[in-house]
């Protein structure tokens, strides 16, 4: 599990819907990212995320778009004539992370779009499993690409490490939230779903994903933890949360059950 790094060379424009303030942007291989900035509001631990939750994503074979590294040189943004955009660049010199730009992409819409009812269990599992509190009806957080359903923004994933506090038992949360997951009304194969990716997800390729946490993102904690003690925490808290995924699944069977 590796990813590719590339380098900005222009940035085309700001995308004001993400509440991070992410960017288009071109890079050196010639293709378009969005990029999501080290300097915005929740700063590396967002891209921990986004990285994470991406990369769960290709496991489990559900679409994403590429995610790449991407490196922002010291001089990059500064001739960037609005202020806050600048800001923000100067801010995020070095590693930052971008994802695929597919263009002509439309924003998912629930009311028009059936989802089949094995693809929205994977989807809900492993939102819950990440707990994703992002992916409702007020922000789908997924689009239709070719036909095909892709899932982007996972920012909002582990909130847990935003906090840092009471870590192991946020790992045994049944996830109360998923009630209000966008695809929990199409998500009728949970158990099923459970079971198969149980034997996509080991201890193994959990460690193998926690270390892909660059050791210039880990590092940046509240409480001096070095990186690999950053790492070891995400590594136990997902481990925690698959050994006891039937507090998810029960949570999220109920939330159907009575009704979402």
């Amino acid at each position: 599990m590796t990813l590719r790094t590339v380098n900005v060379t222009r940035y085309i424009t700001p995308l004001r819907e993400g509440g991070s303030l992410p960017a288009l942007a071109e890079a050196d291989d010639d293709f378009k990212y969005v990029v999501k900035f080290r300097g915005a509001g929740h700063g590396v631990k967002a891209l921990i995320s986004e990285l994470i939750g991406g990369v769960f994503a290709k496991l489990l074979n559900l679409r994403v778009p590429e995610l790449v590294f991407v490196q922002l040189d010291e001089a990059f943004g500064q001739t960037e004539g609005d202020e806050e955009i600048q800001d923000l660049l100067q801010g995020s010199r070095g590693l930052n992370l971008g994802l695929h730009f597919l263009s002509g992409a439309l924003t998912f819409d629930p009311v028009t779009t059936k989802v089949d009812g094995l693809l929205a269990s994977q989807i809900v599992w492993m939102d819950a499993f990440l707990t994703n509190v992002d992916r409702t009806v007020r922000n789908t957080n997924m689009l239709m690409w070719h036909k095909e359903l892709w899932l982007i923004d996972h920012g909002a994933t582990l909130y847990f490490h935003h906090t840092w506090t009471n870590w192991e038992t946020q790992a045994l949360s049944p996830f109360p939230l998923i009630k209000d997951h966008v695809l929990l009304p199409f998500a009728d194969k949970l158990e099923e779903v459970n079971a198969a990716f149980h034997q996509l997800i080991s201890n193994e390729t959990i460690r193998e994903i926690v270390d892909m946490i660059p050791d210039d993102w880990a590092s940046v904690s509240e409480n001096g933890s070095s990186a690999n003690e950053v790492r070891e925490i995400y590594y136990q808290f997902l481990s925690r949360r698959l050994e006891n995924s039937d507090n998810f699944l029960n949570e999220a069977l109920h939330a159907r059950k009575t009704g979402f």
